[in-house]
């Protein structure tokens, strides 16, 4: 599959870089606000074609596929350009600034039958797989823990600073932990959260409690203050799972049953994971869908609602 990329930034970089790893899917060509920073970016990586518009990516023939790695407000426009090109498009998390951006997007999707999925990478790892697999034998799901913080230099230039640029806590590390708990239980009935803002009004660090219907609790963690041990845990009656920090990369997994010893899980893998999301994108087009079951359109709104929900409570 020939992959187009929109954006220039390192996340856009690590995801090019890993497809060299699979044999999925390749990058053709690069779009950006500029001919030199995608002149730039395509000499690094090794890409053919470059674009000085996002407008002019979303139109290339070459493209078979959009992967969006803009800038957070930019994703809901650039993923509009693409979808409303016929194009397949993976979205990089946050999937937009908010849920009715979020709803937008599905709902254009739908009605031209076009595949859509966040790139919440982390889902497709082949060890987040296996603790999906490994939730069943656990008891029913009493708590989720997760926790993600990351120390950064207070600087009003910085993107996770800036307000223009969609910063803060949540958009960037805490939808990690938002939809590592939407994964095992789902959306919550309930919401309560504590907001600290930083230095420019974003949130610098966010810490939330999640409600069940069953009565299952997550307790979540974000900051941009400290590094933290990003580690997370699904505690079920006959057992626990824990994975070691940094949970939402390639990482070992822990299974401990309630009356037994531990079972260690190890993680073999090359490359950063961006990888695996690709090649489900790949997987799914080749089947004919338009979205994946492992990260389903629905729940990405959901999770967008859920971190809505906290922010207002800022």
């Amino acid at each position: 599959m020939r992959w187009g990329i929109m954006g220039t930034g390192g996340i856009a970089g690590a995801f090019a870089t890993d497809l060299k790893l699979t044999d999925s899917g390749t990058v053709v060509a690069v779009g950006s606000r500029s001919q030199a920073s995608a002149d730039r970016f395509a000499d690094a990586i090794g890409i053919e074609r470059r674009h000085a518009s996002y407008e002019d990516l979303a139109a290339d023939p070459d493209v078979d596929a959009v992967y969006v790695a803009t800038p957070h407000p930019l994703h809901h426009p650039n993923a509009l350009l693409a979808l409303r090109a016929g194009k397949p498009v993976l979205v990089e998390k946050p999937f937009t600034m908010n849920a009715g951006e979020a709803r937008e997007l599905v709902k254009v999707a739908r009605d031209n039958n076009v595949f859509l999925m966040e790139a919440m990478w982390t889902r497709f790892l082949p060890g987040i797989r296996h603790v999906r697999e490994l939730i069943g034998g656990i008891g029913d799901v009493v708590t989720v823990t997760a926790d993600h913080g990351q120390w950064f230099a207070e600087d009003a230039e910085h993107r996770l600073f800036a307000p223009a640029l969609g910063g803060g806590a949540l958009l960037d590390l805490g939808v990690y932990v938002v939809s590592f708990a939407s994964m095992v239980l789902g959306a919550p009935s309930k919401i309560v959260s504590i907001v600290d803002p930083a230095f420019t009004g974003v949130d610098g660090q966010t810490s939330m409690i999640l409600g069940y219907g069953s009565g299952a609790q997550a307790v979540l963690t974000c900051t941009l203050r400290a590094k933290s041990p990003t580690r997370a845990a699904i505690i079920g009656t006959d057992g626990r799972i824990e994975i070691d920090g940094p949970f939402y990369a390639p990482a070992t997994v822990t299974l401990t049953p309630r009356d037994g010893e531990p079972t260690v899980f190890e993680s073999v893998h090359e490359g950063s994971g961006l990888r695996h999301e690709a090649d489900e994108v790949a997987l799914r087009l080749a089947a004919g869908d338009t979205e994946s079951p492992l990260m389903p359109l629905d729940e990405t709104v959901s999770i967008m609602e859920t971190m809505d929900a906290v922010l207002a409570q800022a």
